[in-house]
């Protein structure tokens, strides 16, 4: 694994996502301020990632087949720059039209910067693609920190230090992403002439396997951006704290998250990818119910560490399954299992937005525990992952 590269595409990988990071914890100063309700700020979570779960994976599918030098700062500019905007117009159409393209942005980042980060993991994949997570989740993480005090400070246009730091990070990987295809296009010559008369079998894309780790993938996405937007929201009705401390649980949660993606990935690299997931996901449901029927905020803010760990440490063990199933298309599995984790379940956010205008915050944590419960029972039916030296049989259990 060469390391420094694989820091570097995880430091892109904070600034890309710092932006996506700020948009859960802005959504309380947009009721506070400009009188939105549920819907109207669930509609915003909605546009941060409807048109990047197309994007994303078509992307992926371009990366495998064309990669240029410019495509990651491209996207981190236009995420960054874009959510970085949004402090400065009070119309709700305009935020919407800034939000989506801060989202599109984010989506044309990961396929590539995923791709090549498997490219130079060697045997440890698990463990780089992890050190790549940890940089989004340290985004999620930071964002609502740093935006809430600049919001302090500022007032909402304080949001535009986001597009300066975006800027900056994406003129850096300009002149850093040719040293790593360097490093790549050496590898794979390296590679093939070790095992130039090696009998390792051709690889090849398993779709049935990938439609399970899909079905997963979509459940999964629902709980984690159904969490992220209400939150803090949910903190704010029921427990009645301010919008800065509703916020900080976001922080709580992701900041665990960056710890426990890294040990998720190094305990996935010695036992087994499947087997994080299922353990993961197993343990999501009891405590997303736990957080539904709580209104301490001590329990609240307790309860984000085992949720944190549930839905963080089994992040790379899904896209490393993913780029397993499609050996031949890594770009575009990347693009599915980096892209749907974290977007699609936003273009069913404006559904859960009404649902929790007309029932309450408590029931729309509940619909939460249902998705959670799906996205276990699909952990169990995952295929175990093809290795090289094991019968492709394996896969069409």
């Amino acid at each position: 694994m060469t390391q420094k590269y694989v820091y570097a595409l995880s430091a892109g990988h904070f600034f890309n996502d710092i932006g996506m990071g700020i948009l859960p914890a802005v959504l309380p100063f947009f009721i506070a301020n400009y009188g939105m309700n549920y819907k109207d700020v669930s509609g915003l979570m909605f546009a941060a990632c409807f048109l990047s779960s197309i994007v994303q994976p078509t992307f992926g599918w371009l990366a495998d087949r064309i990669s240029k030098v410019w495509i990651m700062s491209l996207g981190i500019c236009l995420s960054g720059v874009a959510m970085g905007a949004i402090g400065l117009f009070e119309d709700y159409w305009i935020i919407f039209a800034v939000v989506t393209v801060s989202g599109i942005g984010s989506a044309i980042f990961h396929p590539e910067a995923a791709r090549m980060v498997n490219k130079i993991s060697g045997e440890k994949k698990g463990t780089a693609l992890s050190i790549f997570s940890m940089g989004g989740n340290a985004g999620f993480a930071f964002g609502p920190v740093i935006v809430v005090a600049f919001i302090s400070a500022f007032g909402m246009k304080g949001t535009l230090v986001f597009s300066i730091l975006a800027l900056v990070m994406s003129i850096i990987l300009l002149f850093i992403v040719p040293n790593i295809k360097k490093e790549i296009e050496a590898t794979s010559t390296n590679f093939e002439k070790r095992n130039n008369n090696s009998t390792i079998p051709d690889r090849e894309n398993h779709w049935s396997a990938f439609s399970r780790l899909t079905m997963l993938i979509v459940c999964s996405s629902l709980v984690i951006c159904g969490l992220r937007s209400f939150i803090p929201l949910y903190l704010v009705a029921q427990m009645g704290l301010s919008e800065a401390a509703a916020s900080s649980a976001l922080t709580i949660l992701f900041m665990f998250g960056i710890v426990t993606t890294m040990i998720g990935g190094m305990m996935a690299d010695k036992f087994g990818y499947l087997k994080i997931v299922q353990i993961s996901y197993a343990l999501l449901v009891p405590m997303v119910f736990l957080l539904s029927r709580t209104e301490n905020a001590v329990i609240g803010y307790v309860l984000m560490i085992p949720i944190g760990f549930a839905i963080f440490s089994p992040f790379s063990s899904i896209v490393v399954l993913g780029q397993n199933y499609l050996a031949r298309s890594i770009g575009f599995a990347s693009g599915v299992t980096l892209g749907l984790y974290f977007s699609v379940g936003g273009m069913v956010i404006p559904l859960m937005g009404m649902f929790a205008d007309k029932y309450g915050l408590t029931a729309n944590m509940e619909l939460l525990t249902v998705f959670a419960l799906l996205a276990a029972i699909c952990s169990f039916i995952l295929v175990k992952p093809f290795e090289e030296k094991t019968d492709k049989q394996s896969l069409t259990a």
